[in-house]
């Protein structure tokens, strides 16, 4: 019953993502102006909040019943706590999946201040080196200390940083080292992030910021694509470079002034 309930779930979100995906596109076919009509990301955030109700509720009473099979378990009891704790998997990666949509859909108006970009970086770093630690990656920085500010949204770009690293370390399942760099290009200010990891697939290469594509089996497909769109509504560029087995380089650069 549960698998049938989260089964109906994982189909209306990924549909309604589907929906507001191609309404985008073809407001951006039909004229200039935002990216996406004002109310639609109103209409994401209400589809968030109605579908996260019932998770809320399943994951309370999963809870409750491997909590009750605990005190005596059999080999009935034992079958059914492993099926709980498959159906509690799949309501965190389903709240996952609403997370990274609703970032995706949601409109973003930038808030842009003067902020030093190192500082900034170093947060990002300092968050994920703990993790980093725990699965023998050792993390390189060097930072350009003439590096003058950059009026950015810091929230967004860090979120965008956050997510760059967070698939370099997936891609070092057995350890690693990840170079972090930044430096003075032209007028642009240049974040490069390079792993030692399995690097990206040539089928792959020309997909990676396409929404709703992955190559891993749990990965949402809208990680690398919310990068891609907040980097671009700050007036820079992404570029990517990898090499199977090798490892992969993504270069970030923002303008100075925008």
């Amino acid at each position: 019953m549960f698998e049938v309930l989260l089964g109906v779930l994982a189909f209306t979100v990924v549909s309604i993502s589907i929906y507001f995906l191609y309404q985008r596109r073809a407001t951006q076919g039909q004229k200039k102006g935002p990216s996406q009509p004002p109310y639609l990301g109103t209409l994401a955030q209400g589809l968030v909040h109605e579908i996260r109700n019932p998770l809320s509720t399943f994951s309370v009473n999963l809870q409750l019943l491997q909590e009750e099979l605990e005190e005596g378990l059999n080999g009935k009891a034992l079958n059914a706590k492993q099926r709980i704790n498959t159906l509690q998997r799949e309501v965190q990666r389903l709240e996952e999946v609403l997370s990274d949509f609703l970032r995706f859909a949601r409109e973003e108006r930038l808030e842009l201040k003067e902020h030093d970009v190192n500082g900034l970086v170093d947060e990002v770093v300092d968050f994920i080196a703990p993790e980093a630690r725990k699965n023998n990656i050792l993390i390189e920085r060097d930072y350009d200390s003439d590096l003058p500010p950059s009026r950015i949204d810091a929230t967004l770009i860090k979120q965008a940083l956050f997510n760059i690293i967070i698939n370099a370390q997936q891609a070092m399942p057995k350890g690693g080292r990840l170079y972090i760099r930044t430096s003075l290009r032209s007028r642009d200010v240049q974040i490069e992030i390079t792993d030692t990891g399995v690097g990206i697939p040539e089928s792959s290469f020309d997909k990676i910021f396409q929404v709703y594509y992955s190559t891993k089996k749990r990965g949402t497909g809208l990680g690398l694509p919310t990068v891609k769109r907040i980097v671009e509504g700050h007036g820079g560029t992404i570029t990517v470079e990898s090499e199977e087995g090798k490892g992969s380089s993504f270069v970030v650069r923002l303008p100075l002034r925008r």
